[in-house]
């Protein structure tokens, strides 16, 4: 069993997308919390309020760190999208965490980013631009298939 970590954009249905196409395949995935309400407000909501927004964020971070940490240090291979609005400084975190793990890093991005991204695609071993793209990869390191 493959175990993939599907972590960045929260917006679109790529996850589902990956999911989907990979059902046939020895894969388990894992991914941060995408409610981001839930995201957000996990740290005050379990251990209490904060008047000050920094810390709501601080301790709304610490928490989902526990489940990005364990997920991205199990999966064999990560996935990280960088999507086409919101500056996702922390999927580029993940990213990093990823390569200096020395996980094998798939990058989901629009070519619109290719230059803001260029040293956190060159520590990726792919760079695919749709989510039939990451499967297909993951078929092949599976299976050995080509598509088509």
């Amino acid at each position: 069993m493959l175990r993939v970590y599907l972590s960045g954009e929260i917006h679109t249905d790529w996850r589902d997308q990956i999911v989907e196409g990979a059902k046939d395949l020895g894969v388990s995935f894992d991914a941060p919390v995408t409610d981001h309400a839930a995201s957000d407000d996990c740290g005050v909501v379990i251990l209490g309020a904060e008047d000050n927004k920094f810390w709501h964020d601080r301790k709304g971070a610490l928490v989902n760190a526990i489940r990005t940490r364990k997920g991205i240090e199990e999966a064999d291979v990560v996935v990280v999208r960088f999507g086409d609005k919101y500056k996702q400084w922390n999927a580029a975190f993940d990213a990093g965490y990823a390569a200096a793990l020395g996980k094998s890093l798939i990058i989901l991005q629009p070519p619109e980013h290719d230059h803001a991204l260029k040293e956190v695609d060159a520590a990726a071993q792919a760079v695919a631009r749709t989510p039939q793209e990451v499967v297909e990869i993951l078929r092949y390191v599976l299976e050995g298939t080509l598509p088509g």
